[in-house]
């Protein structure tokens, strides 16, 4: 029997980059090449700002529920990762003195956090695909749906030629027939066919990591587009996931989950270009993290309740909105010569939200947005926060 899920952990990691006259207070980020100056020199530029790693809890339905674990942090050099592979196999690192170990800490903070880790999918992109992962997962008993990126080492087929690469996850995949075909939603208005095939590998650590790692039977998931658009990079996806896939719906329901992987992007667009948060004028790195803490949670909200609005359109407002914002709103319509809320729901209540923010809510226009959303609620706070003013009266 299939255990039912509830909730993804959409994890993500996003830089905030700022400009500072010392931004060693704050730390770097990453180097990026800015060109050439006119000699011919290169240009080599290293970012300041405050990197952030999140991981966004979401339910089936794309409603956010709120931030399970976050970490943020800078950097002080950079070592070249290059120059350093061709000394060191990066694969014989313990995962604890590296930078992705960030990637654990969170998967246990979240589960800790929730408490119900068999009802729990942790998706991430191709950044998380480390094998520590894998059996962190299986040890805490959670899922994962993971972008493949690294070809792993795979238990070689009884009936392969001594010289047949089917040692490796990628021939084995490519050698499965397809599935079948699955329809996918890319934009508002734009639909698209994948060929889809899984096969489950028993796929082994790396070399360096065999005697402390044992080696896990995952199921791979290989998703093509058939016929992409001109100007478009065709999708194709590898996915890996330690949950049973069985059939073509099985397979289709994981690519389902991993589109949930882009509301994290949307829970940080909306950090950046909605709150702002790359305008702050803070000075330290500490002092930039508790901004940045707080501007999640305004972000979340923000984005909580864009998303409830679509998913249970006929919901109470109450169930989302406060009391204060619901009175506000009410009042705004009662002065209208032709009030609009006619009926008490939050997809109505929503709306008028957004028109605060600049909606024209005409009849092909598509949803509200978050950032329309935002700036729909920033000034109706103002407004409760004038009406809250207006009716506290001082006698005497």
């Amino acid at each position: 029997m299939r255990r039912a899920k509830v909730r993804s952990l959409s994890c993500r990691t996003t830089e905030f980059i700022y400009s500072r006259a010392q931004p060693g207070k704050i730390g770097f980020t990453k180097t990026i090449n800015a060109g050439r100056y006119k000699a011919g020199q290169p240009n080599v530029l290293t970012l300041c700002g405050v990197l952030m790693h999140s991981s966004l809890a979401v339910t089936l339905t794309g409603t956010p529920l709120g931030l399970t674990a976050a970490k943020f942090w800078t950097r002080t050099k950079f070592k070249g990762t290059l120059a350093l592979k061709r000394h060191i196999n990066p694969t014989r690192v313990p995962i604890e003195t590296k930078e992705s170990y960030r990637w654990l800490e969170n998967l246990r903070q979240s589960i800790v956090l929730v408490g119900a880790p068999e009802r729990c999918v942790h998706v991430g992109d191709r950044e998380s695909d480390i094998y520590e992962l894998y059996c962190t997962a299986q040890d805490l008993g959670t899922g994962f749906l993971v972008r493949v990126q690294t070809n792993r080492l795979a238990e070689r087929p009884t009936d392969a030629a001594p010289h047949d690469p089917a040692h490796r996850v990628f021939a084995q995949l490519a050698a499965a027939p397809w599935a079948g075909r699955h329809r996918i939603t890319v934009d508002q208005n734009e639909t698209t066919r994948l060929q889809v095939k899984f096969a489950a590998i028993n796929t082994l650590p790396p070399v360096g990591k065999q005697k402390r790692y044992s080696p896990q039977v995952l199921t791979y998931i290989h998703a093509l587009e058939e016929d992409p658009p001109p100007g478009r990079e065709p999708i194709d996806w590898k996915l890996v996931t330690n949950l049973p896939v069985e059939d073509l719906s099985a397979a289709a329901e994981k690519l389902g989950w991993y589109g949930l992987r882009w509301k994290a992007e949307v829970f940080h667009k909306v950090m950046k270009s909605g709150c702002r948060a790359e305008e702050a004028r803070l000075e330290t790195a500490e002092r930039l993290a508790k901004f940045l803490a707080l501007i999640a949670v305004v972000s979340w909200r923000i984005f909580f309740v864009t998303m409830s609005a679509r998913a249970k359109p006929d919901a109470a407002p109450d169930s989302v909105l406060t009391f204060a914002e619901i009175t506000a709103l009410d009042r705004i319509d009662a002065s209208r010569t032709r009030p609009r809320l006619q009926r008490p729901t939050l997809a109505a209540y929503l709306l008028q939200i957004a028109m605060l923010g600049g909606y024209l809510a005409r009849n092909h226009d598509p949803p509200p947005g978050n950032m329309v959303v935002w700036r729909g609620m920033t000034r109706l706070h103002d407004i409760a926060f004038g009406i809250s003013i207006g009716s506290s009266r001082r006698c005497g």
